[in-house]
């Protein structure tokens, strides 16, 4: 039987604040993953982008990530990892992409070298995959003029490849027959299907906070006491609500 192949996702996003439902991406693509007998999903990450994002109701970095870390006391295989929100600028996802790559390949063990001539007997470490995990509706912002660079979406699915968790109301075959470069490697675009839809969103989180809403259920509780106790997210803390995002699509 064939080895399966390690796998580590990176979900990219402004997690502002971090949600259930982001969690639960995680959950089901590693489950996807694992149903195909070909993968091992060994860990993943979540990066919070930069404050230069420039979403008007981005709350400080520092925040969101440790809010993400709060959220993730649960969980044995996903971690937050703050490099990307502690660059001097927002980084491009595929960038990030890069970053992490090479951060998997430095901390595989080191190959031996020769002895007297002859290989030492050293099992072959296999090199984990670094796929970029998120909801099906980041497809479609491939398809919006000037929000992607073509190298960058092909370098993306070409080179490291996608899970993409479905969505209600998007048809991510349709996303992927309609470009070109997702076509073309359209093998390297898993399709995760989410069996309990759910439409929450960091955006209708933020809105509920600022209304004097209860969102419990919807988040952790710990990340609730934390935006409580640093009084984020209320009409206090000058909270606007930004459905544009100026730049590459990425998960709320």
């Amino acid at each position: 039987m064939k080895s399966q192949i390690p796998v580590v996702l990176l979900a990219c996003g402004s997690f502002n604040p971090i949600t259930n439902m982001h969690l639960r991406l995680f959950e089901v693509a590693r489950d996807h993953l694992h149903q195909t007998g070909m993968y091992q999903v060994i860990g993943g990450i979540i990066s919070p982008v930069n404050d230069n994002y420039r979403k008007q109701d981005l709350v400080a970095a520092h925040h969101r990530v440790a809010m993400a870390r709060l959220a993730l006391q649960t969980s044995d295989w996903v971690r937050v990892d703050p490099w990307e929100s502690e660059q001097v600028q927002w980084m491009e996802t595929v960038k990030v992409l890069r970053h992490h790559h090479n951060e998997l390949l430095r901390s595989l063990p080191q190959t031996e070298g020769q002895d007297h001539g002859r290989a030492r007997s050293v099992a072959p470490t296999a090199v984990p995959e670094l796929k970029l995990l998120c909801g099906a509706d980041v497809l479609k912002t491939f398809q919006t003029p000037n929000l992607w660079k073509d190298a960058h979406i092909q370098e993306i699915v070409e080179k490291f490849g996608m899970v993409c968790v479905s969505r209600t109301g998007h048809n991510p075959k349709e996303y992927i027959s309609g470009s070109p470069i997702l076509q073309r490697y359209r093998h390297n675009i898993h399709l995760a299907r989410e069996p309990v839809q759910n439409e929450l969103s960091s955006t209708y989180i933020r809105r509920a906070l600022s209304q004097g809403h209860s969102v419990k259920y919807l988040l952790p509780d710990a990340v609730i006491s934390y935006i409580k106790d640093h009084n984020l997210y209320t009409r206090d803390s000058s909270w606007k609500d930004s459905s544009s995002q100026r730049n590459e699509g990425k998960t709320d």
